[in-house]
């Protein structure tokens, strides 16, 4: 999960769960009952995967009560005589489909594979469009905004809060509310169990990394490794690691400006193009642009929407983004908006979507209140000149009406096994502030922009998983992959 992510809503339409009772052996027992697995309905698992379902607890404080099901896909290793375990797959998103991903990478994981189990599972939070009441995909208000002072703030937070109140008042699956990091680790716990291993290992991803954090916090008894890939440190809280990002961000925004005073495409070439952003975005800042998008019909572009969603921070291969984005600040300038139409309208609409604020702001995500808020803006700011301010996910969990389940706070390390990490241009400070608590433990550094190197066949990033995750051997700090390794 990034600070400056694209539409994050791809992964809410894959229906994962239903809810039922707990079966009373189960509830006699104490314990999840074993996974009966079964050939598998999808197509594009490799073969001899084997797939199942668990149900567990729609609240962990009431394990008695409803539940919901989890699918799980087993890829077993390929090398059995060899085989040290499973590794638990967790997927970001959030909402991502943890067996969609094993699907696309499972070929680059064949090493891996040879002796483990690859377990991917569809998290509670997977599906949630099929799932919830339609109110909840409705935006809470037309656009996610950075207010101008306290009464905007509150009016926002609390249109988003009156949204969220709706959802959770209409939802009859009973997951509104408890689809907080602590329920999926405790999740991710019962499949352990239910898999007869007394200790797994895991990789983590993005979003992934809150709940594999959570599992970390809860359960490091039952870690034998973890692997985490451009993952958040919400153990640090999400304002302080945004402020962590704001460097790399500039950098990259640096690397655009001297691509577009070397290069005659660009359509801002000749020109300061920092500076053409910047009075773009400061004077939609005071008089936002109107556009209207084929997806989302019409609205406005304020300042900070340009700056949440306009910059590409991957350039693409071999820049070919930079090219579209030139273009559209300069059509933007002249009061044409309609490169940013999709992106900034779209995004600061479905970051008022309860659906989605209810899989994040459970983890105290939200601001700590106006103060804070001004706080941040101003030190990112004073980081980040041309992409710093509030942060949109921040800005809509300020609403969040439920008491956090989750709050940041330090990680104990006792008793934790020498964590992996990796992390490219825009994720890498994020992944080591947390990894590097942990004594021991080691991130590699991806000279290049992207995010999640194993699910993208970094060979370079695999390898070192694999060398880590088989022998428990970590590579020296500071080891550095390059684009092509």
């Amino acid at each position: 999960m990034r600070g400056r992510t694209r539409l994050v809503a791809a992964g809410l339409a894959t229906a994962a769960m239903t809810a039922g009772l707990v079966p009373a052996q189960a509830r006699a027992a104490g314990e999840r009952p074993a996974i009966e697995w079964t050939a598998c309905a999808d197509g594009g698992l490799p073969a001899g995967t084997r797939c199942g379902t668990i149900d567990v607890p729609l609240d962990w404080a009431h394990p008695d009560g409803r539940t919901t099901t989890l699918r799980i896909a087993r890829v077993p290793a390929t090398d059995p005589a060899h085989r040290i375990g499973g590794v638990l797959h967790i997927p970001g998103g959030p909402g991502n489909s943890g067996i969609e991903d094993i699907k696309r990478a499972a070929g680059d994981l064949a090493e891996i594979r040879e002796r483990f189990d690859l377990i991917a599972y569809d998290p509670r939070n997977t599906g949630l469009a099929a799932t919830l009441p339609e109110s909840c995909a409705q935006p809470a208000v037309p656009a996610l905004t950075e207010p101008r002072d306290r009464a905007e703030y509150d009016a926002q937070a609390g249109a988003i809060a009156a949204a969220m109140r709706r959802c959770l008042a209409e939802d009859r699956s009973g997951l509104y509310g408890r689809l907080d990091s602590v329920s999926v680790a405790r999740d991710m716990e019962a499949i352990r169990a239910a898999l007869g291993e007394r200790r797994l290992s895991f990789m983590a991803n993005s979003a992934g990394g809150v709940p594999a954090e959570a599992y970390l916090r809860l359960f490091p008894e039952h870690v034998r490794a973890m692997y985490l890939d451009g993952v958040i440190n919400q153990t640090a809280g999400w304002a302080n690691q945004y402020l962590l990002a704001y460097p790399g961000l500039e950098r990259m925004f640096g690397r655009f400006t001297a691509w577009c005073a070397e290069t005659t495409a660009c359509a801002l070439h000749g020109e300061d193009a920092g500076k053409v952003w910047r009075d773009l975005t400061a004077r939609a800042d005071r008089s936002p642009i109107p556009v209207t998008s084929e997806r989302f019909g019409p609205g406005k572009l304020t300042g900070s929407s340009l700056r949440w969603f306009g910059f590409p921070a991957d350039p693409g291969p071999g820049n070919s983004r930079w090219p579209t984005f030139a273009e559209a600040v300069d059509k933007a300038r002249h009061g044409d908006g309609s490169g940013f139409a999709d992106a900034a309208l779209g995004n600061s609409r479905v970051w008022t979507m309860p659906l989605l604020l209810g899989m994040t702001c459970g983890d105290d995500r939200g601001y700590h209140g106006y103060e804070e808020y001004v706080r941040v803006r101003r030190e990112a700011r004073r980081i980040s000149p041309n992409l710093g301010g509030a942060t949109f996910d921040q800005l809509g969990c300020a609403g969040w009406p439920l008491p956090v389940a989750n709050p940041s706070r330090p990680l104990p390390v006792r008793g934790l096994p020498p964590l992996l990490g990796a992390g490219t241009w825009g994720d890498f400070a994020w992944t080591d502030s947390l990894v590097r608590r942990v004594p021991g433990s080691a991130t590699i550094q991806y000279e290049g922009p992207g995010h999640v190197l194993y699910l993208s066949g970094n060979r370079c990033a695999i390898g070192h998983a694999t060398r880590y995750l088989t022998d428990l051997t970590l590579p020296p700090r500071g080891t550095v992959c390059l684009p092509g390794d």
